[in-house]
C-alpha cells in the first residue's frame, strides 16, 4: 500500500524495548484472522463434542501460522514487495491473473463470513434483523478511511483495543465456566490417539486447521510490515524482520488464547452438561446463561463476537486493497478501493439473506470455509517458493532446515484441506 509505505516512525534509541515498540502493530492486525467468526463454529463444535481433546490441534495450527507469517514478514522486508506484487513480478501473466482471481474470491469468502458474524451478533444483542445488520457492518469502510487518514497507527490501535476486549471477555467466560485446568494443559501439549482413530474427530480437527491459517493474512502481512520507517539496509532489514517476528509471535499467542478459550468454554459448559451437539453460534448464545446461571454470560459472548466480526472485516478490507493493487498494479482513490472490496463481500451476503433468510447464512458460512480451504495452497506454495529463492531474497533466503520445514507444512496443509474438501463434497 504505497499511501502508508514507510509512514510509521520507529525509534533509533539504543534501548531495545524502544525500538521494538515501533514495530508492534502489524502482527495484531494479522492475528484477527486467527480468531474471527469463521473459527468460532469449529471451536464450539470441538469443545461441545469432545471436551478439551482438540486443544492440541489449536496449538499445532498456531505454530504453523507463526511459521507462515514469519515467511510473509521476511518476503515483505527483504524484497520490499508484498506477496501479490511478488506473484505478479515472478510468474507469467496468465498465472498471475489466475492467482489474482483466486485470491479475490477467497478474500470475498472470508470477508463474507465476518460480515455474517457481525450481523448475527447485532441480532443477538439488539434484535436487529439480519439484513439490516449486514448493511450496518458494511459501514466499517468509513472507519478505515477515517483512521487511516489520521495515520496507520490509529487503525492498529483500534484493532488492538478490540482484540483486548475479546480476550478480556473470554477471560471472564473462563472464570464463570470453572474449567478443569489439568486436562487443559495435558490436551494442549499431548495429542490424543482418538484423533487418528475417530473419523469425526479428525474431521473437526482438520476443520480447525483449515479455519485457522487464512490466505489473506499472508498477502496482508507481507504488505503492512513495510509501513515501518526502518533503514532499508541489510542491517536495518535484519532488525526489522526480528522485531516484526516478535510482534507476530506475541499477537498470535493472543489469538491462541482466544481460540483455546472458545473451545474451553464450550467444553466446560456444554460438553460437561451433556449438550454435545452445540455448533451454532445462536445455540451457544441461547444456552450459556441458563447453564452457567449467570444472566450476563450470553451477552458477554455476543459482545465478543461483535468485536471479532468488526475487527475481521477491517483487516479483510485492507487485504482486498493489497491484493488488488499488487496483482493489477492499479491506482484508485482510497474510497473506491474500499468500496469495491466491501461490495465483493456484501453483495452475495445480501442476496443469500434476502432469498433464504437466516437459514441460508449457515450454508453460506460453510461455503466460505470451503472456498478458503481451496485457495490456501495458492498463497502458501508461492510464499514458500519465493522465500526459498536466493535470487529474490539474497542473504535473507530460507536456510536449508527452514526451507524443508516450510515445504512440509505447505504439503501437510494442502493434503489435509484436500481431504476435508473430499469429505464435504461426499456429504460426511
Amino acid at each position: 500500500m504505497p499511501d502508508v509505505f514507510s509512514s510509521v516512525h520507529v525509534s533509533r534509541s539504543p534501548h531495545l524495548w524502544r525500538r521494538l515498540l515501533g514495530f508492534l502493530g502489524p502482527g495484531f492486525l494479522i492475528s484477527v484472522g486467527y480468531m474471527d467468526p469463521g473459527n468460532w463454529a469449529t471451536d464450539l463444535a470441538a469443545g461441545s463434542r469432545y471436551g478439551y481433546t482438540l486443544l492440541f490441534v489449536i496449538m499445532l495450527s498456531n505454530l504453523m501460522a507463526i511459521l507462515l507469517q514469519s515467511l510473509a514478514i521476511k518476503l515483505g522486508v527483504a524484497t520490499e514487495q508484498d506477496l501479490a506484487q511478488a506473484c505478479r513480478s515472478n510468474t507469467s501473466k496468465p498465472v498471475a491473473i489466475g492467482l489474482w482471481v483466486i485470491a479475490e474470491i477467497a478474500i470475498a469468502a472470508c470477508d463474507l463470513a465476518e460480515v455474517i458474524g457481525s450481523a448475527i451478533a447485532l441480532q443477538l444483542l439488539f434484535h436487529i434483523p439480519l439484513m439490516i445488520g449486514v448493511l450496518i457492518t458494511s459501514l466499517d469502510v468509513l472507519i478505515i478511511l477515517l483512521l487511516e487518514h489520521r495515520g496507520f497507527r490509529y487503525l492498529e490501535a483500534l484493532v488492538i483495543v478490540l482484540i483486548g476486549t475479546i480476550a478480556a471477555l473470554f477471560g471472564v467466560e473462563i472464570i464463570l465456566s470453572r474449567p478443569e485446568f489439568a486436562p487443559i494443559l495435558h490436551s494442549l501439549f499431548v495429542p490424543s490417539r482418538s484423533l487418528l482413530t475417530n473419523p469425526e474427530m479428525l474431521y473437526i480437527g482438520i476443520g480447525i486447521l483449515g479455519a485457522t491459517v487464512m490466505p489473506h493474512n499472508l498477502y496482508l502481512h507481507s504488505s503492512i510490515v513495510q509501513t515501518r520507517n526502518y533503514p532499508r539496509t541489510p542491517e536495518g532489514k535484519r532488525e526489522a524482520i526480528r522485531f516484526a517476528n516478535w510482534d507476530s509471535a506475541a499477537a498470535l499467542t493472543m489469538a491462541l488464547f482466544v481460540n483455546a478459550a472458545i473451545l474451553i468454554v464450550a467444553a466446560a459448559v456444554f460438553h460437561r452438561s451433556g449438550h454435545t451437539e452445540v455448533a451454532e453460534i445462536e445455540d451457544a448464545y441461547r444456552l450459556l446463561s441458563p447453564l452457567l446461571g449467570v444472566g450476563g454470560a450470553s451477552a458477554i459472548f455476543a459482545i465478543a463476537l461483535l468485536a471479532s466480526g468488526q475487527n475481521s472485516t477491517i483487516t479483510g478490507t485492507l487485504a482486498g486493497q493489497v491484493v488488488m493493487e499488487g496483482f493489477l498494479h492499479i491506482r484508485l482513490p482510497q474510497w473506491q478501493r474500499r468500496l469495491i472490496t466491501r461490495l465483493l463481500a456484501i453483495i452475495p451476503t445480501v442476496i443469500v439473506v434476502a432469498i433464504y433468510g437466516e437459514h441460508g447464512t449457515a450454508r453460506l458460512l460453510i461455503l466460505s470455509q470451503v472456498v478458503l480451504s481451496m485457495q490456501l495452497s495458492f498463497a502458501v506454495f508461492p510464499l514458500v517458493a519465493f522465500t526459498s529463492n536466493r535470487r529474490m531474497m539474497g542473504q535473507f533466503v530460507n536456510t536449508r532446515w527452514m526451507k524443508y520445514l516450510a515445504w512440509l507444512v505447505a504439503i501437510v496443509i494442502a493434503g489435509l484441506n484436500a481431504w476435508l474438501l473430499v469429505q464435504i463434497f461426499r456429504g460426511q
